[in-house]
């Protein structure tokens, strides 16, 4: 089979505003970013709209290095409900040069089930993370310029918690000293790098409401305290207004298309293993306001993205899903099952049996927040008649919708009994109200330990003499009722990236705690999770390449 770039090549596609106009956006209203690209104004939300579209989120069992396909089967469906006659728009993240260059490559849907033109949104797109990455940036150098401008009159911060940001992973930059070799240079001190998606400033932009929000929420933004212990934030700089400036492109959702040319609203992009792992609510309610169904998806496995999903986005902005697909393959059942990595390939009734066990846990959880589940099985060309018919089978014990889904290899056509199935779903099952794992008046202690013990089946939580601390400071700055975001591995239930399958009597260890008060949550990082990743040995860059004018080696 072709290569994805290959494939994206060979697309026809549409002038965007063609696009526009087949959802109902009025030409006149879009940006454009060239001939197949255009931003939309947030302004034209309709409310009541929104209220009567069909949102569908698609997340995942806990994923795996075999890979699990989400995006893929994100579009996938799109392109099955537009074969149905359905109109309807996915909404997704924006991929992030870190994994694209690093481990995974680009995150623009697979096969024939990709959003175009792929090479753009994998690489610089319309500037979106650049303006977030300069945002946060900006502010950095004001408050180091404001330490250094006022020291003189005794004004310092005996604790500093901004940080900087880079969309590329560095792990050189986690920690780093800054101000060096003489007063000229600045006030010496401690810093480092998070990546991109894990800026405040990225969440701050995916939850807020509008341009209003937006800045009440940088003014908000937590930057350290002073000596005489007062929260110092954005507000004190005065520079709110400037940094809304450098977001006001960026604050508006960007329109593309598919490789069958149905419309593909793309915006935000904070990871979900050490943010909330959701494209943006502006995007998501743009979506539903000029679609009757619309499609979207949370990263990683279901215990992070879809619990951040539930508990974070749609309780800040009223989103009441009305299905969730959950995305599962042969192999990454094969894997949670305690088949090796080099064996995932091979027919395994047995492994694939243990490993319905993850499955049935990330199914639990979701029927947990009252969401009516279908499984889609998303089919490799290594997957043989037999495995299907035991997942099927299986799924059918359970009560649950399933479906499979080749739409990598096939487009919209393989992708038509996975759309089938939902509307069918949608329509016969009425949905029921979300349920939340825990409420705003819980501490944090008390939701921390909600989430382990009901999403990941942990013992319950411990908290490290730093983070205690900070558990202390929230409780002084009155942020309790904040929402949790747990950062944490993506590829199991627990902490320890090699606990498969669905472990037990674990404990999960936070031990730090970032306080995102313009984004009004609380991040809790467990285990040895780095918000600042690294390169693995061989990085996707060493195959990416531009031969006669020709990306290769995008994917």
């Amino acid at each position: 089979m072709k290569s994805d770039i290959e494939i994206s090549r060979e697309c026809r596609l549409k002038p965007i505003e063609e696009v526009a106009s087949s959802i109902g956006i009025p030409a006149d209203r879009l940006e454009h970013y060239g001939k197949y690209i255009a931003k939309v104004p947030e302004a034209l939300t309709d409310e009541a709209k929104v209220r009567r579209s069909n949102l569908i989120l698609v997340t995942a069992i806990t994923p795996t290095k075999a890979g699990i396909g989400k995006t893929t089967v994100s579009i996938g469906l799109a392109l099955g409900l537009s074969r149905l006659g359905k109109k309807n728009i996915v909404a997704l993240r924006e991929p992030s040069l870190g994994p694209c260059f690093g481990l995974k490559g680009g995150a623009a849907g697979g096969g024939y089930a990709q959003i175009l033109p792929m090479d753009k949104i994998n690489l610089h797109f319309t500037g979106d993370f650049h303006a977030i990455t300069s945002a946060h940036n900006m502010i950095t150098a004001l408050l180091d310029n404001y330490i250094y401008q006022h020291r003189e009159e005794g004004f310092a911060l005996k604790e500093v918690l901004w940080k900087r940001v880079l969309d590329i992973n560095d792990r050189n930059l986690r920690h780093i000293v800054t101000g060096l070799c003489g007063k000229t240079n600045g006030v010496v001190q401690e810093s480092g790098f998070d990546i991109t998606p894990a800026s405040e400033i990225m969440a701050v932009l995916c939850l807020a409401k509008d341009e209003k929000d937006l800045r009440r929420r940088i003014e908000n933004i937590l930057l350290g305290t002073t000596t005489d212990g007062r929260p110092f934030r954005v507000k004190d700089l005065g520079v709110a207004g400037a940094i809304c400036v450098l977001l006001k492109d960026a604050l508006h959702p960007n329109l593309v298309q598919t490789t069958e040319n149905t419309p593909a609203i793309v915006h935000g992009g904070p990871f979900a293993n050490i943010a909330h792992g959701c494209n943006s609510v502006i995007a998501t309610r743009l979506a539903m306001t000029f679609a009757d169904y619309v499609v979207t998806e949370a990263g990683f496995g279901a215990d992070l993205g879809a619990e951040k999903f539930f508990n974070i986005k749609c309780r800040k902005a009223g989103l009441q899903p009305k299905l969730t697909v959950i995305v599962a393959t042969t192999q990454g059942l094969k894997m949670h099952g305690g088949v090796g990595l080099e064996h995932i390939r091979k027919p395994n009734a047995e492994g694939l049996c243990k490993g319905f066990e993850n499955l049935d846990k990330h199914i639990a959880n979701m029927q947990g927040f009252g969401q009516t589940v279908v499984v889609c099985f998303n089919r490799y060309d290594t997957d043989t008649e037999d495995e299907i018919a035991l997942c099927r089978e299986h799924c059918e014990k359970m009560g649950v919708g399933f479906a499979v889904n080749s739409a990598f290899s096939d487009g919209g056509r393989g992708a038509e009994e996975l759309a089938d199935l939902v509307v069918r779903t949608i329509e016969q099952r009425p949905s029921r109200p979300l349920m939340f794992s825990y409420a705003d008046t819980d501490d944090v202690e008390t939701k921390a330990n909600k989430v382990a013990r009901q999403i990941y089946g942990a013992d319950g939580v411990s908290f490290s003499p730093a983070a205690c601390k900070m558990l202390e400071r929230i409780h002084q700055l009155g942020i309790d009722h904040y929402p949790v975001c747990m950062a944490k591995t993506q590829y199991s239930f627990s902490a320890n990236a090699h606990a498969y399958g669905v472990p037990k009597g674990f404990t999960v260890h936070v031990r730090d705690i970032v306080l995102n008060c313009g984004a009004e949550m609380i991040v809790l990082v467990a285990g040895d999770i780095m918000r600042m990743p690294g390169l693995p040995k061989s990085p996707q860059a060493e195959r990416i390449d531009l031969v006669d004018g020709e990306i290769v080696g995008l994917s």
